[in-house]
């Protein structure tokens, strides 16, 4: 073994926002369940899906958010879209997916997964 071999990773830039942390946790979670790790994924992330997972739950176990909050990020996240405020149908959705990335956003950040 040698220097090299012990020398650290590089550190991987942060996510520019909650929202873009959440899509690249339900792509690596659709990716996991399907038994793969698309190219896109396995380089350059600062965190584990797990990570953001426990931001959310720590949130969900303090009632800043509720289980509608977390059904809607998962729906859309699987979309890999954003609902939106202007169809009426997306209205609600588009309130609660806001709420909880707004609220999901300083615990991302503390941990240094949201730069």
């Amino acid at each position: 073994m040698s220097v090299t071999d012990l020398a650290p990773l590089p550190l991987a830039a942060p996510f520019a926002t909650a929202e873009a942390a959440w899509f690249w946790t339900c792509i690596a979670l659709r990716a996991r369940e399907a038994g793969r790790v698309p190219s896109r994924l396995a380089n350059g992330v600062p965190c584990r899906v797990e990570d953001v997972l426990k931001c959310l739950d720590t949130l969900y176990r303090q009632r800043r958010v509720e289980l509608l909050h977390v059904r809607v990020l998962k729906d859309w996240g699987w979309r890999e879209a954003v609902p939106d405020p202007a169809i009426s149908r997306q209205r609600c959705d588009a309130l609660l997916w806001r709420e909880a990335l707004d609220r999901l956003e300083w615990p991302l950040r503390v941990r240094g997964l949201v730069g």
